[in-house]
């Protein structure tokens, strides 16, 4: 032991404080980890079928503007479903990022009418996205409040503070400086810079959860939120830091819409939250928590925004969007009850087989 001296001859056996590992859940998680891996390549696969019917029925569909505006029009719902993931990983859900994306994004327009610089608007949302993940993560994790009604309740907590400061006030791109509304829709041959931004926020995050202590930490909370506490895992700071990083990832999102669209008001951002719970879900992110990544997640969000471009090209009525999305999440949370069954099934098994053979469990 570090910093205590020892006689020689003497034997010191260090006893070892982490818990022990269940076998059986050690096995479950393997199952549902493969399960979850094989939805992520089958979205993808959907995806890729997709495009190459469109683009057998629409030749133009995959020109160099097709496909920067495929990935423009992913890119912000990208950035929130990868903060939501943080949170329903953790087995709990954000339903205000709507509407901190609005009040994000007009306060990154309304500074920059005034004269303010792009990198302080960019900040400035940013800071109110994260007073927000904050508020709602002090309530959920250090109050102890169920996160579906915290969160329903900040949800129009802010768009009532952002409608009574919008007003009927609307800012448009000509309001804006033209480097701001031309980065937005500029890019690198067909790809623009916001889903380069995307991207690498989304890398970062997935690296974070692969490979530092704190993300493995967020899916054993998931997973069994009285097991991670008994194993010492801080949950309250943890579900802080995942709605904190939720919510910042929400106003970064409004400053991009903002740079996107060129187009806010007290609208902005509304229902946006069902649609970001839809792509997380349908990415394969388990809604009972513990289970899933933000890449799915991100494959969720680029399969349903693509069928809102996949649909006009193909000569379909965009009414059927709203019921694509539903089908689809449908499907999803059907996945995720076969999934929770079949581990059930699994467990239930080898603990039999394990009581059989006369092995411990």
């Amino acid at each position: 032991m570090t910093g205590t001296p020892q006689k020689a001859g003497t034997t010191v056996t260090a006893q070892s404080t982490a818990p022990a590992v269940d076998p059986r859940r050690a096995g479950a998680t393997r199952l549902v980890d493969r399960v979850f891996k094989m939805r992520e390549l089958a979205i993808l696969l959907v995806f890729l079928v997709m495009i190459a019917l469109t683009q057998a029925g629409n030749s133009e569909f995959l020109s160099e503007q097709g496909i920067r505006d495929l990935l423009l029009n992913a890119t912000i719902l990208v950035l929130v479903a990868t903060g939501q993931a943080l949170v329903v990983i953790t087995r709990n859900v954000d339903l205000s990022v709507g509407s901190t994306l609005g009040i994000s994004a007009f306060a990154a327009g309304n500074h920059l009418q005034g004269g303010g610089t792009t990198g302080t608007a960019i900040v400035l949302a940013v800071a109110l996205g994260i007073g927000c993940g904050l508020l709602n993560g002090a309530l959920v994790g250090l109050g102890q409040v169920p996160a579906l009604v915290v969160t329903l309740g900040t949800l129009y907590v802010i768009r009532g503070i952002d409608s009574i400061w919008v007003g009927a006030r609307q800012i448009t791109a000509s309001d804006l400086p033209g480097g701001y509304v031309d980065f937005g829709s500029g890019g690198i041959s067909a790809v623009p810079w916001l889903a380069l931004i995307a991207f690498l926020v989304l890398v970062a995050v997935a690296y974070y959860l692969r490979h530092y202590g704190g993300g493995r930490e967020l899916y054993a909370l998931g997973s069994n939120p009285e097991a991670a506490r008994l194993a010492g895992i801080p949950v309250r700071r943890r579900i802080l830091i995942a709605y904190t990083v939720c919510g910042a990832l929400a106003g970064l999102a409004g400053a991009l819409y903002l740079a996107r669209f060129g187009n806010v008001d007290s609208a902005t951002g509304n229902g946006y939250e069902l649609t970001v719970v839809s792509a997380v879900v349908v990415g394969g992110v388990a809604f009972t928590g513990g289970s899933g990544s933000v890449y799915g997640a991100a494959l969720g969000a680029l399969l349903l925004t693509s069928i809102n471009s996949v649909l006009p090209a193909l000569g379909v009525s965009s009414v059927w969007v709203l019921a694509i999305n539903g089908v689809l999440l449908v499907l999803a949370i059907a996945v995720d009850r076969v999934v929770a069954l079949r581990v059930a099934r699994a467990l239930k098994k080898r603990a039999g087989s394990n009581r059989r053979s006369g092995r411990l469990d």
